[in-house]
């Protein structure tokens, strides 16, 4: 089977499902891990840029991105050191499982408006699954939902998916 379609790097379904309500222009994947989403919004046309706080994640991004024929900035970076976004810069920002509750003023100044969130991770469900996680990890029911409050909610679910998995995710419009 080839890297690329290893499913790994398979961008999120959620990403996919949204992107047709998602501006063009400049994105930001925060925590990218190994870039497949960062890498999925490069291929369609963003000018893309991924944060990780790991070597080994974004020269994973940065090899996934020269093999699928694209650009991507990758940084490294700790989210929850001392992080610092320029000012309304961004028409998109996404983050998938992963949560930092002080990023996320920072990330809606980071989003011009009529920029977008697309965020997604898991809440506090999740325990059930028998994998355990760091509860400062995990949002709370609707907590997702309260974040962007001041933001045009456009997408938004919340429970059981697949089976396995209790996540959040939200597409919502920076006013």
């Amino acid at each position: 089977m080839s890297h690329i379609h290893d499913r790994r790097h398979q961008p999120s379904p959620f990403l996919v499902e949204n992107i047709d309500l998602l501006p063009k222009g400049r994105a930001l994947d925060l925590a990218m891990g190994g870039g497949r989403n960062a890498v999925y919004l490069s291929k369609i046309g963003y000018e893309a840029e991924g944060i990780d706080i790991s070597r080994e994640a974004v020269d994973a991004a940065l090899e996934l991105a020269r093999k699928s024929g694209v650009h991507l900035k990758a940084h490294i970076q700790d989210l929850e050191g001392n992080v610092h976004f320029d000012k309304a810069s961004y028409d998109v920002i996404i983050c998938f499982n992963y949560l930092h509750r002080p990023l996320i003023p920072k990330m809606k100044d980071a989003l011009r408006t009529g920029g977008m969130i697309v965020y997604e991770t898991y809440i506090v469900d999740q325990a059930r699954f028998g994998r355990p996680r760091n509860p400062n990890h995990l949002l709370e029911r609707n907590e997702l939902l309260h974040m962007f409050r001041e933001f045009r909610c456009l997408r938004y679910r919340e429970g059981i998916i697949e089976s396995r998995k209790a996540l959040a995710g939200i597409v919502a419009e920076k006013m």
